[in-house]
């Protein structure tokens, strides 16, 4: 049982339904060691179309899906996905559309756009009754309920649990054992537990963060996704200036940002640290001397000044720990600088 000293926001709510509302997505979609959704048989290549958090779970869906199934897979923007004059129309590519309420404008015109090239096209979304929805061939419900806040919680929790699935479904398909891949997936609901438990230490991590005006989040590998979430997180509830990178690119000049002395760097590790990023992170701190902060496993290799961590050693499973952990960061960091997390300035939800 969690207790709240301050009124609770719908985004604070939202955040601590996800643990049941993991398992009921896994209740609904997984029996006796198979997936049950529906996808088309005979796929070698998916592409991922979404926008904002949407995009950051197609970005994770598309690194999965090749360590996984072997597949061929991308993500691309709606926006940018609407500029394309060229479509791979062959049987066996898919086009996935991500979209937590199902009407997002520039993700409904790109499946319009594909349809007329009669691909093959699968919906994750978060409302069944939905333009997407009752357009897309194949879907894939996320059962999150409504969401009230305009920051996407719950309903990217749930995405990034169904697009699992639908990775999983596809190597599945593809003759691939993935019996172990559904056993560790009774694992989520531990993890998420396990960040909700971390609190108390996150507000206190958040009471150090607020106190910069620039922060600069990276990761490696499939942890990309999770920096660029946590960066769209702080920057639209918190209005901080935040930017995400891929470490290694990050040392190509744009390191450079780190000369303001009011930055932060926040590290997500969602695996076991390699070498090069040991050394960037280590190079960093001798060139610019910033605040580094690690979110995953901490390693005495780099010197932080803080650590949230979780216990577990499934990187696909720790992500939705590490995903919570975002998220409460972000609340956190806002409140403390006095935000409205439910309705921030100028923002507005498409669809509950």
């Amino acid at each position: 049982m969690f207790l709240f000293s301050r009124k609770q926001t719908s985004m604070e709510k939202e955040i601590f339904e996800q643990q049941s509302i993991v398992q009921g997505i896994l209740d609904a979609y997984v029996h006796d060691g198979n997936i049950n959704i529906d996808v088309p048989s005979g796929i070698n290549d998916v592409v991922f179309v979404a926008s904002g958090s949407s995009y950051h779970c197609a970005r994770y869906a598309a690194e999965l899906l090749g360590m996984i199934a072997h597949i061929d897979a991308r993500a691309i923007y709606s926006s940018e996905f609407l500029l394309k004059y060229a479509f791979e129309d062959s049987k066996d590519v898919l086009y996935v559309f991500i979209t937590q309420s199902g009407e997002t404008t520039d993700t409904n015109s790109a499946l319009e756009k594909a349809k007329e090239f009669g691909v093959k096209t699968l919906c994750i979304t978060n409302r069944e009754d939905s333009t997407i929805w009752n357009s897309s061939q194949y879907k894939i419900s996320c059962l999150a309920g409504e969401e009230a806040s305009i920051a996407a919680t719950k309903s990217l929790t749930s995405q990034l649990l169904c697009a699992a699935l639908l990775v999983l479904k596809l190597a599945q398909n593809k003759g691939f054992d993935i019996s172990h891949y559904i056993r560790d997936l009774n694992d989520i609901s531990d993890v998420i537990a396990q960040a909700y438990e971390l609190h108390p230490k996150i507000k206190d991590f958040a009471k150090f963060v607020s106190k910069y005006k620039n922060i600069v989040i990276a990761a490696d590998g499939a942890s990309y996704a999770l920096a660029k979430e946590a960066s769209l997180k702080i920057k639209e509830t918190s209005y901080i200036n935040t930017c995400s990178y891929i470490l290694g690119e990050f040392m190509h000049g744009h390191v450079a940002l780190l000369n303001n002395k009011r930055s932060l760097l926040i590290y997500i590790l969602n695996d076991e640290i390699s070498y090069n990023a040991i050394k960037n992170l280590n190079k960093i701190k001798e060139n610019y001397n910033p605040p580094i902060c690690i979110i995953g496993d901490r390693t005495n290799q780099v010197k932080s000044a803080y650590n949230i961590n979780i216990d577990c050693t499934k990187p696909i499973i720790k992500t939705f720990g590490l995903l919570v952990i975002i998220q409460l960061l972000a609340l956190e960091t806002a409140l403390k600088l006095g935000r409205n997390v439910d309705k921030p300035h100028g923002l507005n939800k498409v669809v509950k």
